[in-house]
Parts: structure tokens; sequence; C-alpha cells
């Protein structure tokens, strides 16, 4: 098997297992069988050894000498701390992005707004909300900042799901809304201040969600 064509398959595998994780098909605590997900994917186990580095990367599995691999739980303090990292690098991009967001990628943001006001289920908005913040900052043209901030948002969405999924009811979203008109008048400090604090609410944890949250064992 080529590199090339390891990695491909990596990177299905590795999506595919966090699409799992993300939306607690596969639960915290769970032990990802190599064998298994080799056979499920009819790959080697190179790039299924490949895909869990990922997924470890982005914190969605602990590797444990002896025990193998597990899927991770999450604490308040790391939702706390995702959202401080969330901030801080969005802020970063936002400040690089601002000088080439042209009107249409605005007007593009505004639709991807518009399109979550009108979900129907906490996957939906989520997947609006990311359209939102990437439009905004890919701008930026610093790849491995988009790259570690996307990592973030498959971690924020976890804790979405774990939190909202029952109770779901889709929010109007007044903060997206203020941004794009700081950043349509040109207001670069008022758009980034007004960001880091929208991304800092995941961090103040809504109560029905805390029961849903998997202690974290590393």
């Amino acid at each position: 098997m080529t590199t090339a064509k390891s990695d491909t398959i990596a990177s299905r595998i590795s999506r595919t297992l966090a699409d799992r994780i993300v939306s607690g098909a596969i639960e915290a605590g769970s032990k990802l069988r190599q064998d298994h997900i080799a056979e499920e994917f009819g790959a080697s186990h190179v790039p299924v050894r490949e895909a869990f580095r990922r997924l470890e990367a982005q914190g969605l599995v602990v590797s444990e000498p002896r025990r193998g691999v597990r899927v991770a739980g999450f604490s308040m303090e790391e939702v706390r701390e995702v959202a401080e990292m969330r901030a801080a690098l969005e802020v970063l991009a936002l400040r690089n992005a601002a000088p080439h967001l042209t009107k249409a990628i605005l007007d593009e943001a505004e639709d991807a707004t518009s399109a979550g006001d009108r979900a129907g289920d906490v996957e939906t908005w989520e997947g609006a909300n990311r359209r939102f913040h990437r439009l905004i900052l890919t701008p930026c043209a610093m790849p491995r900042l988009l790259r570690s901030i996307d990592d973030l948002h498959t971690a924020s969405a976890r804790f979405l799901f774990s939190g909202w999924r029952a109770e779901w009811e889709a929010p109007t979203d007044r903060d997206h809304r203020t941004i794009l008109t700081a950043l349509r008048a040109g207001q670069v400090d008022s758009a980034v201040s007004l960001l880091a604090r929208h991304v800092q609410w995941i961090g103040q944890t809504p109560r029905k969600a805390r029961p849903a949250l998997a202690s974290s064992r590393r």
C-alpha cells in the first residue's frame, strides 16, 4: 500500500470514527479494536494506527499501555479549556482574515447563520455554526491555525451533542449577526472581542448538560 493511499484511508477512517464519537454512537470508555476496524474498512493495520493517532491528537481517544485505545471522556475543566483555546485561536485567525473579507463572504456567513436559526436538530445547527466560523476565518490563509481550530470545533461539537440532543431548540444567533455588523463596518477590534466572548460561552455549561459529561481518565 502506497503512503498516499494509506494516508487517504487513514483520513477516511479517522473522519468516520470521529463522527461516531462526536455523535455519541460510540460512547466514552468504549474500546476501539484495531482488528475490527481494519476489517470494517478493508484496510491493513497501518492506516488504522494512523487514524488512532489523529483521533488522539483531537482529544477524542486515549491510548493506554497494555489496554489499547479507548474513547476519551471529558470533564468540565476540559470543556472550559477548549473554549479558552478556541477563543484565543479564532481571534488570531479573524484579525488576519479581516482585511480579506469581502461582501460576498460576509453575505454567505449571514446565510449560514440563517440556516442555523432554522435548524431542526443540534447536528444541523452545529454544521451551520461551523460553516459560519469557517467562512469568516478561512481568509486568514494560515492552514495550521485553521486545522487546530477545526479540531477544537470537533471537541466543542461533542460536548454540544451530549448535552443538547434530548432538549433541542434552535437559538437565534444574535452574536453572529453582531459580529458581521462590526466586520461590515470595518470595526475589527469590536468584531474580535465579540467573537471571543461568543466562543467562550461553551465553557458556561447548561445545567442539564452536566450529567452527560463522562469523567476523563488519562
